[in-house]
């Protein structure tokens, strides 16, 4: 099949979107008037209102109670080096400019993108933080494109797309291919079964192939689910064999920080076809047999040498 050429997108003259900075003042809308009285009566405080300039929607500029707001569940896990770097920043200029975004929760507030500057601030004894209160509680699955404070590496990008896929399947019978934007990437959410499974799986050495084989599903998120973890199985099979011909190049006094990619390159039988599309359980099943027949006496040294690159920044 032909590949489909990328849609261009249409430029947009300067200044001719959304709304002028004049027009973005605005007062309390019905529906911000009933959050702008839960803020008020959960004790926060409500700063200002405004209509966001790119879509025109509303939001509340607020100050809340820091024990009333929470990371949403399923983000990636804080990362206390960088909450530490956080709170020396925070203390060295005597000022915390950064609000986090927040949506409504049962029982409070959850933060899809400000866990790192929450919990810093938690650790500060501050007793309040600064938020913009968005209404749609439905902007809390649209976390990888909000987040914006520390780059997810590829573990935490696939870890934290399960979780939200397994929250996001106890209230939606929609199909997982309806959720691409939020999830990004299908191969995230395989990988993210299989990190859950083994945490120190070098799963950029099989990007390449997902995001080639691995396309989402045209399934109920529930169904979709069961389906990853079947798949993870077959990544996780894949793994252990490619282990295994990782560990007979290290016996022969190979080394390489690039050994599993390069093997990994060796028997990807998407590596160089032009195809546009390709069945993942045929390509695995692939790999998994030229694994096991991997021929480790014909490898050299410089063979892994020019295929190194870059490393991978996963974990």
């Amino acid at each position: 099949m032909p590949r489909k050429r990328a849609a261009r997108r249409k430029k947009s003259a300067p200044e001719s979107v959304g709304l002028t900075a004049a027009d973005t003042r605005t007062g309390l809308t019905s529906e911000l008037s009933g959050l702008s009285q839960k803020v008020e009566q959960e004790g926060g405080a409500v700063l200002a209102s405004y209509s966001e300039p790119f879509s025109g929607k509303g939001i509340l500029l607020v100050a809340l109670p820091i024990g009333s707001v929470q990371p949403t569940p399923y983000q990636r896990d804080v990362s206390e080096k960088h909450v530490k770097r956080l709170m020396t920043v925070i203390e060295k200029i005597g000022r915390y400019l950064d609000p986090i975004i927040v949506v409504p929760s049962d029982g409070g507030y959850w933060t899809p993108n400000g866990s790192h500057r929450l919990q810093a601030l938690k650790m500060l004894g501050a007793k309040s933080i600064i938020g913009l209160l968005v209404p749609e509680p439905e902007i809390a699955f649209q976390i990888l494109a909000l987040n914006t404070e520390k780059a997810h590496n590829l573990k935490e990008k696939s870890l934290e797309t399960i979780r939200m896929a397994r929250a996001m399947a106890e209230r939606s019978r929609e199909k997982e291919s309806n959720f691409a934007f939020e999830f990004e990437e299908a191969p995230f959410l395989t990988l993210g079964t299989c990190y859950e499974k083994r945490p120190r799986m070098s799963g950029g050495a099989y990007q390449p192939v997902l995001r080639r084989a691995d396309d989402f599903l045209d399934l109920p998120l529930n169904a979709a689910l069961a389906e990853r973890e079947r798949r993870a199985e077959r990544l996780l099979e894949l793994d252990d064999a490619v282990g295994e011909v990782v560990a007979k190049l290290k016996a022969r006094g190979l080394t390489s920080p690039y050994l599993k990619a390069f093997v990994v390159a060796r028997i990807n039988p998407t590596r160089f076809s032009k195809a546009s599309s390709f069945d993942f359980d045929e390509v695995l099943g692939k790999m998994i047999a030229a694994a096991k027949r991997f021929n480790v006496d014909k490898i050299r040294q410089e063979d892994v040498a020019r295929a190194g690159g870059p490393p991978m920044a996963e974990e």
